[in-house]
């Protein structure tokens, strides 16, 4: 004879813990935010490899283009390249999250000799400094000053095939992908200070445990 199947109520199915993923838990680890950061500096630090993604985009089109602009490079030379200069860029984008998570508070247990130790700040403050001031000079200040001039960093006239001299939609696109990374810079910046002060502020203390179900 047949045995009926048990049956699970919609209660029980919703109080069923659910088991997730390595990926889940990893995004969630890398994106979970330290105490006493405020909303605006989590959503700020979230937008920052976002400010950074279309200009890597753009890049990434030159591969689909018949003259890649590399003059004597090879074509393959090129694209790798490109590609290579679109994840370095996002890379260390992505390391202003660092300065509202809590593994940029805490280094992750996985980290030999470091794990569960708190981040000293000026490890944290100095390169993020740094890069904000030298990304503000680059991007902000240069790139507003050579765009107005349609001029070199040196000076000299912008060539015939730049980008920005395409005319039409090609110049509309470049300048959108581009535009952007005005703003890398000076979030950087608010976002390191905004650390600094929440660090210097927080006091001395047992490193914090690691949170349960943690990719760390």
């Amino acid at each position: 004879m047949f045995q009926a199947r048990p049956t699970t109520t919609s209660d029980e199915a919703a109080n069923t813990p659910r088991r997730e993923g390595r990926p889940p838990r990893t995004w969630r680890a890398l994106h979970e935010p330290a105490a006493g950061v405020p909303r605006w500096a989590r959503r700020a630090a979230y937008a920052v490899p976002l400010v950074v993604l279309p200009s890597g985009i753009w890049r990434l089109g030159v591969l689909l283009t018949a003259d890649k602009r590399g003059g004597s490079i090879a074509d393959r030379t090129m694209n790798g390249y490109v590609v290579f200069l679109t994840l370095i860029s996002e890379i260390p984008a992505f390391t202003a999250v660092g300065l509202v998570a809590r593994w940029g508070e805490v280094f992750p247990r996985w980290m030999p000799g470091f794990g569960g130790r708190r981040v000293p700040p000026a490890a944290a403050v100095v390169p993020a400094a740094i890069g904000a001031t030298i990304l503000t000079l680059v991007f902000t200040v240069i790139a507003i000053i050579t765009t107005a001039t349609q001029s070199k960093i040196n000076g000299d006239p912008l060539p015939a095939d730049f980008p920005s001299k395409a005319g039409g939609w090609e110049t509309v696109y470049f300048y959108a992908s581009y535009a952007p990374l005005v703003l890398w810079g000076p979030m950087l910046g608010i976002l390191t200070y905004a650390y600094w002060r929440r660090r210097r502020s927080a006091t001395a203390g047992p490193p914090m445990p690691s949170a349960a179900g943690s990719a760390y």
